[in-house]
C-alpha cells in the first residue's frame, strides 16, 4: 500500500497546482516519505478540494470515524492539511505544497533534526524541480507588493487595497508566526541578516489555524501594526496574493530567502509581474546623496543619477518603499504608476485572470 500511496500522491500534488507542485524525480519521493506516514499519504489523497469532517470521509474511505480523525489531527498538527472549527464542528483542508505545506513545516520556528532534515530536503526538491522543469513560465502576476502608504505622495489615490491597515481593520483573527523562508534558510545553516523572523502574518480562517496548530501568535490591531513597523525598518517587503479581496496572508519578505522574491529577480522585467502600482520620486532638495536608497533596494532598481540624484530602472522596481522608509532625509515620496490596473477582486476574479493568460501565452 506504501509504495501505491506515495505514487498517487504525486498525481494528487500536481492536481493541486502551485509551485514545486509535483515531479517524478527522486527527491519528491525522498520528501514526501519523510512528510507522510503510509497513512496520511493515503488520507491525503482521498482530501476534497473543500472543506471536510472526519465523520463525511470515513464515510467515503470506508473507514472509522475515530482511526480516521486521529490521522487527520496528527497530519493538521504537521502542517500536512489545515484545520478550522465552526460551530463546534472541526473541518480539515487540503493543501498544495505552496502555498501550504511547505510553508507550515517551518512556521513553528522549530529546529529538531526532523526539521533541519525536512528543509534539506524540501530545498533538494525544489532544486532539481526546477532543473527537471526548466524556467519558470512567467504569465499574470500571482502575487503583489503592497506599498507603505504612508510613504505615498499627498495628492495621489490610495485605493483600500493598497493600505495595509485595511486588512488589519477588518479581520478580528490575526496571527504572527516564524517567517518560513527565513527560517528554512536558517535550518540550512545559512545567513538570514539578523532580520526579524515572527513577521509572517495570517488573517481570518488561516490565523486560528496558524495560533491553534503551528504554534503561531494570536495579535490585536496595535501589534499588528508593530510588526508592520518592524518589518519596515528592517527593509522587508509586504506582499500577498494579487487579489484585492480576501487575502489571508501577508508576508514580510527579503531579497535572499523569499521564494516569490528570488523568483522574480531572475525575470529580465520583474517589475511586470510583482509590483504595487507606485514608484519612487525623489526630493533633490532633500537629497543628500546618501545612497542609503541604494543599498536598501530589494531589486537594486536604484542607481545615482546626474547631480547626485538617485534613479529608478522601473522595469525593475516593485513599488514596495523600502528605500522610502529608510531614507534620513524623507526624501523619497511614492507615486502612482499611471494606467496600473487594479488587481482581481476576488478569488474568483483571480482564478479567471490566470487561465486567461495561459490561453493567450
Amino acid at each position: 500500500m506504501s509504495s501505491a500511496a506515495y505514487k498517487y500522491l504525486l498525481e494528487v500534488m500536481i492536481k493541486r497546482r502551485g509551485p514545486y507542485a509535483g515531479a517524478d524525480i527522486p527527491e519528491f519521493y525522498e520528501l514526501v516519505e519523510t512528510l507522510f506516514t503510509p497513512e496520511e499519504a493515503e488520507v491525503n489523497n482521498a482530501m476534497p478540494r473543500g472543506p471536510v469532517t472526519a465523520a463525511d470521509m470515513a464515510k467515503e474511505m470506508g473507514k472509522n470515524k475515530e482511526d480516521l480523525k486521529q490521522i487527520l489531527e496528527a497530519m493538521a498538527n504537521k502542517g500536512l492539511c489545515s484545520a478550522v472549527k465552526r460551530e463546534d464542528v472541526q473541518y480539515y483542508m487540503a493543501a498544495p505544497f505552496m502555498p501550504g505545506i511547505f510553508e507550515y513545516q517551518f512556521m513553528p520556528g522549530k529546529t529538531t533534526d526532523r526539521d533541519k532534515k525536512i528543509a534539506g530536503l524540501i530545498y533538494a526538491y525544489k532544486t532539481a524541480y526546477e532543473s527537471s522543469a526548466g524556467p519558470r513560465k512567467m504569465t499574470f502576476p500571482t502575487t503583489r507588493v503592497i506599498t507603505v502608504d504612508k510613504k505615498i505622495e499627498a495628492g495621489n489615490k490610495i485605493h483600500t487595497y493598497d493600505q495595509m491597515k485595511t486588512y488589519i481593520d477588518k479581520n478580528e483573527y490575526i496571527s504572527a508566526a516564524t517567517c518560513f523562508c527565513r527560517h528554512e534558510a536558517k535550518l540550512r545553516g545559512e545567513d538570514i541578516h539578523d532580520m526579524p523572523m515572527d513577521v509572517c502574518m495570517s488573517f481570518g480562517n488561516m490565523a486560528e489555524y496558524v495560533v491553534e496548530r503551528l504554534g503561531g501568535k494570536r495579535l490585536s490591531r496595535e501589534e499588528a501594526m508593530k510588526v508592520l513597523d518592524l518589518s519596515e525598518e528592517a527593509g522587508l517587503i509586504h506582499m500577498s496574493r494579487n487579489t484585492a479581496d480576501n487575502i489571508d496572508f501577508v508576508c514580510n519578505c527579503d531579497r535572499w530567502h523569499c521564494e516569490v522574491v528570488t523568483a522574480m529577480l531572475k525575470q529580465p522585467k520583474p517589475a511586470l509581474f510583482f509590483n504595487s502600482g507606485f514608484h519612487p520620486v525623489f526630493d533633490p532638495d532633500l537629497c543628500t546623496a546618501c545612497e542609503e536608497c541604494i543599498d536598501r533596494c530589494p531589486p537594486e532598481a536604484i542607481l545615482m543619477g546626474d547631480n547626485d540624484i538617485p534613479e529608478v530602472d522601473l522595469d525593475r522596481c516593485f513599488g514596495c518603499a523600502v528605500c522610502a522608509t529608510g531614507c534620513p532625509s524623507e526624501a523619497i515620496k511614492m507615486e502612482a504608476k499611471p494606467g496600473f490596473p487594479a488587481p482581481p477582486k476576488d478569488i474568483k476574479e483571480f482564478a479567471a485572470a490566470i487561465k486567461a493568460s495561459f490561453s493567450n501565452g
